[in-house]
């Protein structure tokens, strides 16, 4: 076939498109202040892929049909991401209209229309002689802390898009059982917006389980009657002190993970602590080796104890004696 009689290809216009597009996205980012680029992005970057798989599969079709024909002159990647940006403008218009001026978190103040909320819980024992409490986070910034008043005050700062967290107790007959969780769709990239403060009180026996999935936690007890702490980690760092606590016996431990875990311990309460499966490296002050545990100088000397299981990835340990 001459040159002349070959179909001649039309130039198509879907690289343009594609950057009016992201020019838009970015434009609505900073001509709304409430609207913010990179969480939405973050969020719905599965749409993207979807977008451009099914841009794909029209140019396909629209090749085996029209066989003699150049490209089309939208291809099928330029309709999807026009899709796309109406997909985000809609995201960035719904629910977020309305500012309201609310409490300051920080020394920052966040909008009720913003992508950050912030709330409180204040939970009373309500007779309960022991408290079974159960807390799951799956990203963020957690800090645990005694001294409350009541069983419970709760101060949570969180990402719009990862719903507010759920605190919910309920007592039968001495018992009460509490649980705090975040049930919205934490599939995310970066670090989360999640920043809770939990301060328990209530001076009764409680038994405490703590499940983590990435982030920072950071965990007082002092003042508080533990008998039962269980932490489950994911990625990140814990920093747990156990000095001041007033108890019985305890019975912790802290299972798989991948980061660091500092834990200090007291020094008039007997500590055995094992860290077996997958540790990293244990750095010991002020605890004596025995076999393969460490110590302090009051074990065996004292009515009450702490035990102190660490299993699993965590990737350095650090037990710090109270001297």
């Amino acid at each position: 076939m001459a040159d002349a009689d070959r179909p001649r290809r039309r130039g198509s216009i879907t690289g343009p498109i594609i950057l009016i597009c992201i020019g838009i996205i970015f434009l609505i980012g900073r001509l709304r202040p409430d609207f913010y680029v990179w969480p939405v992005l973050a969020r719905y970057w599965p749409l993207i892929l979807i977008a451009i798989g099914l841009g794909h599969l029209w140019d396909y079709y629209w090749s085996r049909s029209h066989p003699d024909a150049g490209g089309p002159y939208v291809s099928g990647s330029g309709i999807a991401w026009i899709l796309l940006l109406l997909v985000l403008i809609a995201v960035a218009w719904h629910g977020r209209t309305g500012w309201a001026y609310d409490r300051p978190w920080h020394g920052h103040y966040h909008w009720g229309g913003g992508h950050e909320q912030y709330s409180t819980e204040a939970v009373e024992l309500q007779g309960a002689k022991s408290v079974t409490a159960n807390l799951g986070m799956p990203a963020g910034t957690l800090e645990i802390t005694g001294g409350a008043p009541r069983l419970l005050d709760a101060d949570f700062r969180y990402d719009n898009f990862d719903g507010k967290p759920s605190v919910d107790y309920h007592v039968s007959g001495t018992r009460g059982d509490l649980d705090v969780t975040q049930a919205g769709d934490h599939t995310n990239f970066g670090r989360s917006d999640n920043d809770w403060r939990l301060r328990f009180g209530g001076d009764v026996p409680l038994d405490l389980q703590l499940n983590m999935g990435a982030g920072e936690t950071n965990m007082r007890m002092a003042g508080l009657n533990l008998g039962h702490l269980e932490i489950h980690m994911g990625a990140g760092e814990l920093h747990l002190d156990l000095t001041g606590i007033h108890t019985n016996n305890l019975e912790a431990s802290i299972e798989g993970g991948a980061g660091a875990a500092v834990v200090r311990l007291p020094k008039d309460i007997g500590v055995h602590v094992e860290a077996s499966g997958g540790i990293g490296e244990v750095d010991a002050h002020g605890l004596q080796r025995d076999g393969d545990a460490y110590v302090n100088a009051a074990y065996g000397k004292t009515p009450a104890s702490i035990d102190l299981t660490v299993h699993g990835g965590v990737g350095q340990i650090e037990l710090i004696g109270e001297q």
